[in-house]
């Protein structure tokens, strides 16, 4: 293939595999006669990935680096690495071979064919099932709720054409949610199947705190069900008091039951309380989003880069 590929890899304390992803990266541009560019950033790794960068990057010309001065983030580094890319066709995968570079030449066929984008959907994964089942839980949820057809079980395997990866890094968020700016920016997309392997090696770093924010980040970037699901919450409320208010009205002057109930009322009272604490946490991660956006600090901070 003469156009220049672009294959975009975060790494993170990943010194002792990372020369096996090479390799396997390596081993299929070989076989495919890629003419490759491959840019590796390092999200602020606790060990020795980026001097593992360098030396790979000694035998293998087509590395490029670029070291971030502190952890920012999966995503916020997957952005910054996309930021460098020149080819024209653009590949995401992660450092840990669960996305093998074997079944690029498959996605690239499909942008041959005429598609603009072609992301993984996974159709099995060797995840452990308290993994497997928020994520597949997650898909599901951010389908309902989202104002734009964000694919289910797709992570950000995938590859794009240039125009497409231009259009994305116009866009200016501060928690960044790359598979759902993918789906926003539209153009003809298709998913292919895949298996998704385990790990190479080592225990994945994505936590599940990570895992929450990133989800997080999903839902309230690209939809307004939640703060809307507020007012209709309030709705609810003041028709339940209403009525409350009208029957016990009623009882009294018909029968003459007095209102009473200690019980009742603070049961009442804890759940609109909790109600209303629930209210105002969803109102304030949108008005956090704001606040960082009004901020306008840039996704990450450079360090150093390599051969850029």
């Amino acid at each position: 293939m003469s156009m220049l590929i672009s294959i975009v890899v975060p790494v993170f304390n990943a010194d002792s595999f990372l020369h096996k992803t090479v390799e396997a990266i390596e081993i299929q541009r070989q076989e495919s006669n890629w003419n490759l560019e491959l840019i590796m950033i390092d999200d602020g790794s606790k060990d020795n990935t980026y001097l593992r960068v360098e030396e790979l990057s000694r035998n293998y010309d087509y590395i490029k680096g670029v070291k971030l001065s502190r952890n920012f983030g999966h995503q916020a580094a997957v952005r910054t690495g996309l930021f460098f890319c020149k080819g024209e066709y653009i590949a995401i995968l992660d450092d840990d071979l669960q996305d093998p570079p074997s079944l690029l030449p498959r996605f690239f066929e499909y942008l041959e064919k005429g598609y603009d984008v072609a992301y993984g959907k996974r159709r099995k994964r060797d995840d452990k099932l308290i993994k497997r089942f928020p994520a597949a839980s997650f898909y599901r949820l951010l389908r309902i709720l989202s104002n734009i057809e964000i694919p289910m079980d797709s992570g950000d395997f995938c590859v794009m054409k240039r125009h497409v990866v231009e259009h994305m890094l116009t866009l200016p968020e501060r928690n960044p949610f790359l598979r759902g700016m993918r789906a926003w920016v539209g153009f003809k997309q298709i998913a292919v199947p895949y298996e998704r392997n385990a790990r190479v090696e080592g225990k994945s770093n994505y936590k599940f705190a990570m895992m929450l924010q990133l989800g997080i980040d999903g839902i309230f970037s690209f939809s307004k069900v939640p703060i809307r699901f507020i007012t209709l919450i309030g709705l609810f409320g003041l028709l339940f008091a209403v009525t409350y208010g009208v029957l016990l009205l009623s009882l009294y002057f018909t029968v003459g039951v007095e209102a009473r109930g200690y019980t009742t009322l603070a049961l009442l009272i804890l759940f609109f309380g909790s109600l209303n604490l629930i209210c105002l946490g969803v109102i304030g991660e949108y008005i956090a989003r704001i606040y960082d956006e009004s901020l306008d600090r840039p996704h990450s901070v450079i360090e150093k880069t390599l051969n850029l």
